[in-house]
């Protein structure tokens, strides 16, 4: 982002330390995750310490610190995909990938997601790739659709 961008954000704010969380939503919607750049500004703007700002932003599940990636994968782990299998199914998604939940992979093609909760509870377990839902997902058939997004 730009001088000019964060201006207009911070711009929409009086510099409270309420204003936090929706500053951060605003920087996210603009540049896709929150960058260091953005916690030394905001930093600056609301007079919070950095480690402040990650210590609320980190709590929160919906902010992200690394570059969205072009194909964004969730691995819903609400209770009736996690009693059904989640936990294997983002193991095997963070083996193939190579990352960890909340990365991007080198190459910015994949980033990885911890889902709460992707509301399909009967469908469950459940992986969404970008826009589609994959339902009774099991790690042999996941491997398989992430070949065919390779």
């Amino acid at each position: 982002m730009k001088d000019k961008d964060y201006q207009e954000i911070f711009s929409q704010f009086k510099g409270k330390e309420a204003d936090l969380l929706p500053i951060l939503l605003r920087i996210q919607e603009k540049e896709g995750y929150i960058s260091e750049e953005a916690i030394r500004r905001i930093s600056k703007f609301l007079k919070l310490s950095e480690n402040q700002i990650y210590g609320v932003a980190s709590f929160y599940p919906k902010y992200r610190f690394n570059p969205p990636g072009r194909k964004s994968i969730k691995v819903c782990m609400g209770t009736a995909c996690h009693v059904r299998g989640g936990k294997f199914l983002s193991d095997a998604v963070g083996w193939k990938l190579g990352i960890n939940i909340g990365q991007t992979t080198e190459d910015k093609r994949f980033d990885f997601q911890r889902a709460t909760c992707l509301g399909c509870c009967t469908l469950g377990p459940v992986v969404k790739i970008n826009d589609d839902v994959h339902s009774r997902m099991l790690v042999t058939g996941l491997k398989e659709i992430l070949e065919k997004h390779d």
